[in-house]
């Protein structure tokens, strides 16, 4: 079987957002469902939380992958009544390898399944996180329940984000990439939405109008619909053996425009940083 290269590379200062995930997951699931796990090495034990490596290991041993699902950012493997949830955080990606095939570098887990191949988490930062959790509490006892509703969510409304932010006096940019009011929606599509919702990243996150609210989640569902329809966004690189390819960089209005003319007003993009993030915007058009 032929080495499977297949998850998104984001560029250094973009971790992977939702739709970046939803990818991963609709390809893993492809690939890996119905597959059940022989045994699994562990390289890299700060990965692993909600258990000890050694329980880890034993009670996925024999577990066969019944389905993969995916909420904001996280991956949810689902092995009958245990799951795993994998964050990839800034780095991490996942491979399918045959057996042989010799370890990489920042190879830090690889499951190896019971027809010969393996998936490999690959991880250069060592950022990503697996958590051991029971099936039953993915939505009631995990760091899923920390996390805001996703865009698509219908009980995500203009009315409910006005009152998650009402007392935010934070810039409306890192207002949104706080996983705890929405979830799914990280640096490169936070400014996708402010510019179609015509607001400047700096406007503190309280002083919108009801409208705005509305506007802004009317568009994070526009923009992340889109994106999962091309695969995600791919800023550096970005290679795949199975054509999975992110093309929604080329539909991008204003992230890494810095100096190009506003589709809209055709005056120059603009780049700053907000709390530490680089941040595109039009002048003129979100004031």
């Amino acid at each position: 079987m032929m080495n499977q290269e297949f998850i998104i590379i984001p560029g250094a200062s973009n971790m992977p957002e939702l739709p970046e995930v939803e990818t991963v997951r609709r390809t893993l699931e492809t690939l890996i469902v119905g597959k059940t796990i022989r045994d699994i090495d562990v390289f890299y034990e700060r990965i692993i939380r909600g258990s000890t490596v050694t329980d880890f290991i034993s009670k996925l041993e024999g577990q066969t992958l019944s389905s993969i699902d995916r909420y904001g950012k996280y991956l949810i493997f689902i092995f009958g009544e245990l799951t795993i949830l994998s964050h990839l955080r800034m780095e991490g990606k996942y491979f399918i390898k045959n057996l042989d095939e010799p370890k990489e570098k920042h190879e830090h887990i690889i499951f190896y399944f019971t027809d010969g191949s393996t998936l490999r988490y690959h991880d250069t930062r060592k950022f990503g996180t697996m958590d051991l959790i029971l099936t039953k509490d993915i939505f009631t006892n995990s760091p899923i329940i920390k996390q805001g509703y996703e865009p698509f969510n219908e009980k995500l409304t203009g009315t409910h984000l006005r009152s998650l932010l009402k007392n935010r006096k934070t810039a409306i940019k890192s207002a949104l990439l706080d996983q705890t009011v929405m979830s799914g929606l990280g640096n490169i599509y936070v400014d996708e939405v402010l510019f179609l919702s015509k607001l400047d990243p700096e406007r503190q996150a309280n002083t919108l109008t009801l409208k705005q609210y509305k506007d802004v989640v009317t568009n994070a569902k526009k923009v992340l619909t889109k994106a999962v329809e091309l695969g995600g966004t791919t800023i550096r690189s970005y290679t795949s053996s199975l054509g999975v390819t992110g093309r929604f960089q080329n539909e991008l209005l204003v992230h890494m425009k810095e100096k190009e003319p506003c589709i809209i007003c055709l005056k120059p993009i603009t780049k700053i940083k907000v709390n530490g993030r680089g941040t595109y915007y039009c002048t003129n058009c979100q004031k």
